[in-house]
């Protein structure tokens, strides 16, 4: 049985840290030091990288000097050493790995997907978040909406482990654009409880995603229709509804 856990990093990281047996994996590691403390005696048997910002990879090369552990990720990351690219496949933590590449966050980024203990467990680093998805610093409107759509498509029970605990203010703003959704109304409430107990939201599913994110549900006419309201609206195609929400996320 393969056992996923949170490690905090920063103010609202987290550094997914897997373990099978004796092995020891992270994803993601902006942060060298919460790694450490969180393995105790145990070594880092490698790290899983999904792009190249540096809250995702400033722990490597203390992590790589101080266990001498393959890094995985993609090609564009200087310490990377077995470079990810779009249907690339590999086995480690006794299950079988998949990768997507998802550009629109950055254009290098990738999701990798775990198949094990009969589970599917996505690690999608910042394309998609709990209710929200990743700012274009780097990709088009066009470009993130086919990235969320590959997502969206996967199994409804797939788990879903993004690197921010972004979630309320995330809910915060798909309650805006989808004003009287019951979904996100019941997330909210049961998101404030955890949060108010200090634990993640996280991991979701893709199903929780499709009842509640509106970056999945320009399908929606409320959504629809509180986009083209807005004076910055592109037009009701899927990829133009999605442009203005995600500017009006970036100034919410």
């Amino acid at each position: 049985m393969i056992t996923i856990r949170p490690i905090p990093a920063f103010s609202d990281n987290y550094i997914w840290h897997l373990q099978h047996k004796d092995e020891h994996w992270v994803v993601d590691p902006g942060d060298a030091d919460p790694v450490m403390r969180a393995l105790g005696r145990n070594q880092l048997t490698g790290i899983l990288l999904t792009h190249h910002h540096f809250d995702h990879t400033g722990g490597v090369p203390a992590l790589k000097q101080t266990y001498e552990c393959p890094v995985y990720g993609p090609a564009s990351i200087e310490l990377v050493t077995h470079p990810l690219a779009e249907g690339d496949q590999f086995s480690v933590l006794g299950g079988q790995w998949e990768v997507l590449s998802v550009p629109g966050h950055t254009l290098d980024h990738i999701a990798l997907i775990l198949h094990a203990d009969g589970a599917h467990h996505l690690f999608c680093g910042d394309t998609l978040f709990a209710a929200g998805c990743g700012r274009l610093f780097e990709g088009t409107p066009e470009q993130m909406f086919r990235s969320l759509s590959r997502l969206a498509d996967l199994p409804s029970d797939t788990l879903v482990y993004c690197a921010h605990e972004y979630t309320l203010s995330n809910l915060k703003f798909a309650l805006t654009a989808e004003p009287g959704n019951p979904d996100i109304e019941a997330r909210m409430a049961s998101a404030s409880r955890t949060r108010a107990e200090h634990c993640p939201t996280l991991p979701s599913t893709i199903g929780i995603e499709l009842a509640t994110n509106p970056f999945l549900r320009t399908q929606s006419p409320v959504i629809q229709a509180q986009t083209r309201a807005r004076a910055d609206s592109e037009g009701d195609s899927p990829v133009e509804i999605f442009a203005t929400l995600r500017r009006w996320k970036d100034v919410f």
